[in-house]
Formats: structure tokens, sequence, C-alpha cells
């Protein structure tokens, strides 16, 4: 980083020594952009940028979302950079969002190539990162139709109840204890257990060892995801990457993420086992299909192991940092926690059941409960800004923008979820606002949109709502939740560590007290 900013630095001296003996242009260049008629302008609204670095100098690449509001405050809800020689859209509205997801979706649907994305995706084999082209339709086909259909979501409800059933027994003995529940290391454990479980088979629940490895990997693929390469913006000064380290970290964690991989698919090779297709992990099913050969490419390792990439990193801290957010709020917002803790409490009291548990098949009947989960989803989306999409063509925008080819297109879901022209009272965390609403978060609604929407909308919608859903009505059914001793509503901090995924910087830690209410249902 260090590097990075020394040498965006000589830029920057050197342009302005540029700038200085260049000659200044004439008036008429000058008015050039004035005279431009209003129905074809240039680009967007957006900060000056310098010669050759643009606005690199000026990017913030650790709170992006942030960044970007502000300059929405400033110049619009659309808003024009130049990264280096990349031309740059930032879209914050849900109106200009529709036209992006859905009339244009069409023009907006690829990706740009960037040097770490494509390096950990195996070259753009996975589904999240690769290019928009015929592969890419082919890849998206096996994903929604063999591996995050309903039918396939269903199949795996097993794993989520039992792990969701062990985390409240977790709970409950810290209870008993008198110990705080760190609700932060909880979600994130469950999250990782159930993806390792569904994804590649394994429970790492009693080994340590390898649940720090799945978290360092995690944790450095992310950095390596969103990591800033010269390559990707002055691709003149590719060179930098290599002398700052950058690019030899970077192959340093493909490799162990490679090796990672190998040694899950080794393991099922050679397992003797026979599978039911109800008994399938998701790399039992790759492999089936590698086999069955029905495909129009075939499907080698490397495509396996691109796939699992994207599991790997969008199924685990994305759930995990909605849950702790949505009990962050609810711990702020007293009336709100009660009305929920009641919702879910009344379900098992007229219901009957055997158990105190409560089981995916009666989600649906929690409304307020799914209206929390979209206020959180709201203000707090897991990934604030979506992955970045790159235009396959020229376009215009609001009939007015002229956008060009193989521009980057950033989606602020933060500030969409913030307009104040979509939400009454923006800043406020009410889930009533979602009570007889239509309003969704599948991608028909470009107010709330922490999945995406169009053609590269998340796959694995259903198993992530799912798998939070699930997890915020048993910990609100099974236990009342008060801040530690001394600690105060008012104390709660709202920080953000910098990142893909937008986790809560400090820990999340309650005292639970076992709902005694549940032994007289």
């Amino acid at each position: 980083m260090l590097v990075m900013l020394l040498l965006l630095l000589v830029l920057f001296l050197a342009t302005i020594l540029l700038l200085f003996f260049l000659p200044s242009k004439s008036s008429n260049t000058a008015n050039e952009f004035e005279k431009t008629p209003l129905t074809l302008v240039p680009h967007p609204p957006g900060p000056k940028g310098l010669p050759i670095i643009g606005n690199l100098h000026q990017f913030d690449p650790i709170n992006t979302h942030l960044y970007f509001f502000q300059l929405c405050k400033k110049y619009g809800p659309l808003i024009y950079l130049k990264l280096g020689s990349v031309p740059t859209i930032v879209v914050s509205s849900s109106k200009l969002a529709r036209e992006v997801f859905k009339t244009k979706d069409h023009v907006f649907c690829s990706r740009p190539s960037f040097v770490g994305q494509q390096k950990l995706s195996y070259n753009g084999l996975d589904l999240t990162f690769a290019p928009y082209n015929e592969y890419w339709r082919e890849m998206r086909k096996i994903c929604v139709t063999h591996l995050f259909s309903s039918k396939r979501v269903q199949m795996f409800s097993w794993i989520r109840e039992e792990e969701v059933n062990r985390m409240i027994r977790v709970i409950s003995s810290l209870s008993s204890k008198s110990k705080l529940a760190n609700l932060s290391e909880l979600a994130m454990d469950l999250t990782n257990t159930i993806i390792c479980r569904i994804g590649f088979g394994k429970n790492y629940n009693n080994d340590e060892e390898s649940t720090n490895r799945f978290q360092g990997l995690l944790h450095e693929t992310e950095a390596m995801l969103t990591g800033f390469f010269f390559a990707d913006y002055l691709p003149f000064m590719g060179w930098v990457d290599k002398i700052s380290g950058a690019s030899s970290k970077l192959e340093r964690v493909f490799r162990e993420l490679d090796r990672f991989y190998q040694e899950l698919i080794d393991q099922h090779l050679e397992s003797n086992r026979q599978k039911s297709k109800k008994q399938e992990d998701i790399i039992d099913v790759l492999l089936r299909l590698r086999e069955e050969h029905t495909m129009q490419f075939d499907l080698t390792l490397d495509h396996i192991k691109a796939i699992l990439m994207d599991i790997f990193v969008a199924g685990t801290d994305t759930s995990a940092s909605t849950i702790v957010w949505a009990m962050t709020e609810l711990m702020l917002n007293p009336n709100a926690m009660r009305k929920v803790q009641e919702e879910v409490r009344n379900l098992i009291k007229e219901q009957q059941s055997s158990t105190t548990f409560i089981e995916e098949q009666q989600l649906h009947h929690l409304t307020y409960l799914k209206a929390v989960i979209k206020e959180t989803y709201r203000l707090h989306p897991a990934t604030p800004i979506l992955v970045p999409r790159q235009t396959l063509q020229k376009c215009t925008l609001k009939g007015q923008y002229q956008i060009e080819s193989k521009t980057l297109v950033y989606i602020n879901a933060w500030a969409i979820g913030r307009d104040p022209e979509s939400w009454e009272n923006p800043e406020s965390f009410l889930p009533e606002r979602f009570l007889g609403s239509s309003i969704d978060y599948k991608g028909q609604h470009f107010e709330l949109l922490p999945f995406g929407a169009g053609r590269r909308g998340c796959p694995g919608l259903l198993l992530g709502s799912t798998t939070i859903e699930l997890a915020l009505a048993n910990l609100l059914c099974f236990f009342d939740w008060e801040l530690p001793a001394l600690m105060k509503r008012e104390d709660i901090d709202m920080d953000v560590l910098p990142g893909l995924t937008a986790q809560k910087k400090n820990t999340l830690c309650l005292v639970a007290k076992n709902f005694t209410g549940l032994q007289q249902m």
C-alpha cells in the first residue's frame, strides 16, 4: 500500500508539471462541453481528474461505498470517474438501477478482467467473474439447475437445522454459565460450517487447525479479490505489482487455495461410498456432472475449483454479517425486538409443535421477522458495492449520457437503500415499512438489491436468505437478549470493517438469557 501511494504521488507531481508547461486550451475548447446538446452529453458529471491517473488519487478503496455516497451528494445519483485508463460510472438510485439491471441489462452484464479476480477464478471459469458469453450462460444453467435450485436447497435443510440447533445449544450453555455470547463469532462459525457441509461435505466443528486454515484462506482470498493492482488501471505500470510483492502474494494465495480445493476433490474421488442424490454435497454433484458429459463443454477440475471459489467466498461472511447486523439493530430498537420475539414465540404456541425449535417449513408464517430481515438488507447490505460490471457496447443512460464500451460499472447498493426518493426516513430502522409492501429482495424491486438483479443476480439467494431466517428465528425464540453490564444502547457502535463484505468492526457480545416461557408452551 505504501509503494502504491508513493507511486501515485510521483505520477501526481509529474502530471502537475505537465499541466504547467502545456499551453492552455482555447476558449472554444474550454466551452466545448457547455455547447454539447443536452441530449448528447459525453459522460455523466463527476470530480475532475488528472491526466494519466484520472481520479485514482481521490479513490478510497477502503470505504468505497461511503466515498461514492459523498460524491453522490455533490454530483447526483450517476457519477463519472476515470480510474487510470478505465472509464467508470457509479449508480446510486433505484431508477438508474432499474435501467442498468432491467432495461439495458444486456449491455451492462459483463465483468471487468481484474488481475486478482481472474487469477483466483481460474481465468474466469467461475460464475461470478466470468465475462458474459455462451460459456457463462452454460455455467449459470449448471448452478441454477443443479446447485442452487429450490429443490436442492430444500435437500440441505437438515444440515442447516442441525447446525442452528447446535448453535442454540452452545449459547444455552454459555447462558447457564453467565458468559457473554459473542454473536459475531457464533454467526461466522454457523455459516462457515453450513457452507463446508453443503459445499464440501466437511465438518470442521472439532478441528481447530482446519477451521483456522479455512478462515485464514477466506480472509486472504477476499483481500486479493478487492486488492489494488496497477495492471488493472494503469497497464503500463503492471511491473509495479511485481516489485511491490502484490503479484507474488496473489500467486501464493492462489496456490494455497488450489491445494485446498484439490484435497477436497481428491477425498471425494477416493471415497468408495455410494451416495443418493439427497446425500450429495456440491462437489459430489459437480463430479457426477463431469462423468455424465451432458454439458456443451467438458467440465474439468479447474471448472469445479472455480465454482468452489464462488461458494467459498459468497456463502460464508455474507450471511453471518446479515445475522449480526439484524441483532445489532434489534438491540438498538427494543420495540422491534419485542414484536419479532412475540411473533416467533406465538408461532410455537399456536402450532403446538412437539419441539420448540422453529423449522424451515414454518418460516413462511413469520411476516414480521421477514420485514426485519428486509430492513437489515436495506441498511446493511452484505456487499455494499455489488460486484462491478462492465459494459459490452456503447449506450446511453437517462437518455442523455453517453457510456463507452468497456466502462466499469459500480452499483452502490448501500446508497440505494438510503435514497430519500425511495425511502421515507431512510436512516431509521423501521421493519413496519415492509408490512403490506410488495417490495422484495429477489431482483424485481430495484430499491432493495442485497443480492443484485438481472442476469448477474446471485444464484445462491435462496440458500443465503433461508439460513439467515432460520438462524434469527431461533435466536429470538430461545433467548431474551441484554447488553453486557454497564453498557448502554448508545454505546453500540456501527463501525464497519473494510473488505468485500460489510462486517461489523467490533464484535457483538450480548447476554443471552434462556426464555423460560418456552417451558409452558
